[in-house]
């Protein structure tokens, strides 16, 4: 029987299996049913038409979705990095309303009171689509008509590059969190920054002189373009044509790292590689460290058991070597000769030793058996069994020819009694009819005017049906 669950243990089940198969999620949806009670929290049903989640988003959280002051630093807690005091498009607690289209993150949980599951939130960001989405969207089906995101014609990244050129703003948090991930992965590697606007008017000129800049220098092994998280409209220099362009006729191979992992720029399709984050970008260029040293104590083992197994092998050779030596001396030849013939020469001698008795034998057999074959006794045998099979002979001779002289006299009046002639020697006649060339044996078998053979004894008379035929009656 199966187990039975109460229902605490059913949905502490579905709860740890839901939170750990969850635990962040990013959710697009429209806002309904909100509501804001005293405590400050904020809950509300996020829905896309055909299915909806409930969302609570607690006070604690909604801090991070305020804007930055002026000149402080703050670390986004879903990210990791370092935020700045421009452009967050965050939404805040008292800044929602229904109806609004909006992005979550957060991770999953089962309030288990109600046993429903609930999605609580981490950030709330505005999703409504207007003019820059329209625009976002005809851009992207002009180039992508134009190849420029063919997979067939992006570049390889290089592995563990020790040349990387970054265009970013030189002052913004994206370059400090790439520097800082670099500064622990690899083995070390020069990187130049290219310094250009990554917002405003003026950016998308500056991003795509600069990727052209590196690509004129040819020092880079690969360019890099990176700026932190925003709405929209803070990412849009990453959503024009001049930047497009200059990255499809790159040569070097470039990685974007635009934005948080739900930000999408024409950057990333046209770019070779696109990593959700500046920090990723650098995860992506280099192996972290501490896996480069497991790595290189690994072939470290890999290399002294190599080299004891080459010692060991080359140490066995050399004694199968000696050994062959000392084998193959000419002492040593003499004595495996000398040995050799000692061993021959008995199994010589033994061998003729037993030849000879082995014959001694065989003639003894030999001689027994001619004399049992030709000796007196078998002589006087032998003669009166021939003797004896000479006198059946000669009776069973005399009875086999007389037998076969009464066949012979049966034989011949059998053939005489056969012969036609023989009833012509007693008056008889054979007579033939012309017309059927056949014997005459019925006197049906001849009409008036037919032509007879008639053959009696000494020759034949020729005679002619002139009368009618008659018949007994």
């Amino acid at each position: 029987m199966s187990n039975i669950l109460s229902v605490s243990e059913l949905t502490k089940s579905v709860k740890a299996l839901l939170e750990a198969e969850f635990p962040f999620v990013w959710v697009r949806g429209q806002v309904t049913n909100l509501s804001r009670p005293a405590s400050g929290h904020v809950y509300f049903t996020l829905t896309d038409g055909d299915a909806a989640v409930s969302v609570v988003w607690f006070k604690s959280s909604q801090r991070s979705s305020e804007p930055v002051k002026q000149g402080e630093e703050r670390v986004n807690p879903l990210t990791g990095e370092i935020e700045e005091s421009s452009g967050s498009t965050a939404l805040t607690g008292s800044g929602l309303e229904d109806g609004m289209d909006v992005l979550c993150a957060g991770r999953l949980n089962v309030y288990e009171p109600r046993g429903q599951y609930q999605l609580v939130a981490e950030l709330v960001q505005d999703q409504g689509v207007g003019d820059l989405a329209v625009a976002f969207e005809a851009l992207k089906r002009k180039l992508a008509g134009k190849g420029y995101f063919d997979e067939d014609r992006k570049l390889s990244v290089p592995d563990n590059p020790t040349r990387v050129a970054v265009v970013t703003s030189p002052s913004g948090a994206a370059i400090r969190d790439f520097l800082r991930i670099a500064d622990t992965r690899g083995t070390g590697a020069e990187i130049r920054i290219y310094p250009s606007l990554v917002q405003g008017d003026q950016a998308p000129e500056q991003l795509a002189a600069a990727v052209d800049a590196v690509d004129a220098d040819g020092w880079a092994e690969v360019v890099v373009l990176i700026r932190g998280g925003g709405s929209l409209e803070d990412l849009w220099a990453f959503n024009t044509e001049p930047v497009a362009d200059a990255i499809y006729r790159a040569r070097v191979p470039v990685v974007s790292g635009v934005g948080h992992e739900p930000d999408v720029s024409i950057a990333d399709f046209v770019a070779d590689k696109r990593v959700a984050t500046p920090s990723h970008a650098a995860q992506e260029l280099w192996t972290h460290r501490e896996t480069l040293v497991q790595k290189l104590d690994v072939l470290d083992l890999g290399l002294g058991r190599a080299y004891s197994s080459f010692l060991h092998g080359k140490i066995t050779d050399f004694d199968h070597l000696r050994k062959a030596l000392v084998w193959l001396s000419p002492q040593r030849r003499l004595e495996r000769m000398e040995d050799r013939f000692t061993a021959l020469s008995a199994r010589l001698q033994g061998a003729g030793l037993e030849h000879l008795y082995e014959n001694v034998e065989t003639v003894k057999r030999t001689a027994d058996r001619l004399d049992r074959a030709f000796g007196p006794t078998r002589v006087i045998d032998a003669t009166e069994t021939v003797s004896g099979l000479a006198h059946r002979l000669h009776q069973g001779a005399q009875v086999f020819c007389e037998n076969k002289v009464q066949a012979y006299d049966l034989l011949r009046t059998a053939l005489h009694g056969l012969d036609p002639e023989g009833p012509l020697e007693r008056g008889y006649a054979l007579v033939r009819v012309h017309r059927t060339g056949t014997f005459l044996r019925d006197p049906k078998g001849v009409t008036k005017g037919d032509g007879l053979d008639i053959r009696v004894k000494g020759g034949s008379v020729a005679a002619v049906v002139t009368d009618e035929i008659s018949f007994d009656k």
